[in-house]
């Protein structure tokens, strides 16, 4: 007869998957052993196998989880019926404060995908790509002439690279919030790509100047 799962068996994954999140960017993934795992969330060795086989599954769900958390209050934030420029800041907004109190999950999913076999790293990049094509299309809507150009990811990519470490020197106590972070990196792409021209991606590339 199959075991039953307790009433509390989401809560008490949840709770694994986010101590072992806060051990695998502290220590690392390698150092930090089911053992000791199983020792920092107060439960038995054997008790943290009926949840998780092995720390693969673990950093797998850790990053997982994160990243259906992050989509999930995009795509609440996201206001196609704004200004592109109001849109813009909102979904940096969003995606700035789900990334509140997840440093360590943030941090999983940065080193630690790599460690993952390709299969499972596919499964996390597919979620990876939903959230860009939602902030592509806001640099689209600010910037429309990078529209089908080879200018449009790098653009994007740098506005994640903004938002992506931005934990690394962020403090909530500090003289810039997290509105007035989300309102300046805004700016920085509405401005910066003002007068910015590309050519169509897939066309011939010229040569500049200096070759």
């Amino acid at each position: 007869m199959a075991r039953t799962r307790a009433t509390d068996y989401d809560d008490k994954r949840r709770a694994i998957l986010d101590r072992s999140a806060e051990l695998f960017a502290e220590h690392g993934y390698d150092r930090a052993s089911m053992s000791k795992i199983a020792e920092a969330c107060g439960v038995s060795k054997a008790n943290l196998y009926h949840y998780y086989r092995d720390k693969e599954e673990l950093l797998f769900d850790v990053i997982r989880f994160h990243l259906e958390e992050l989509l999930e209050v995009v795509e609440a934030a996201d206001r196609p019926d704004l200004s592109p420029e109001d849109r813009l800041r909102e979904l940096v907004a969003g995606l700035l404060e789900a990334y509140r109190d997840a440093d360590a999950q943030h941090n999983v999913q940065i080193n630690g995908m790599r460690l993952l076999p390709a299969d499972r790293q596919g499964e996390l990049k597919a979620v990876e790509r939903e959230l860009v094509k939602i902030f592509s299309d806001a640099v689209e809507g600010v910037a429309p002439q990078l529209k089908g150009t080879r200018l449009l990811k790098p653009v994007t990519m740098s506005l994640f690279g903004m938002i992506n470490w931005h934990y690394l020197w962020f403090k909530s106590t500090g003289e810039v919030t997290r509105a007035d972070y989300a309102a300046l990196v805004s700016h920085l792409i509405v401005d910066g790509t003002r007068n910015l021209r590309a050519e169509p991606a897939g066309s011939p590339r010229r040569a500049s100047a200096a070759e």
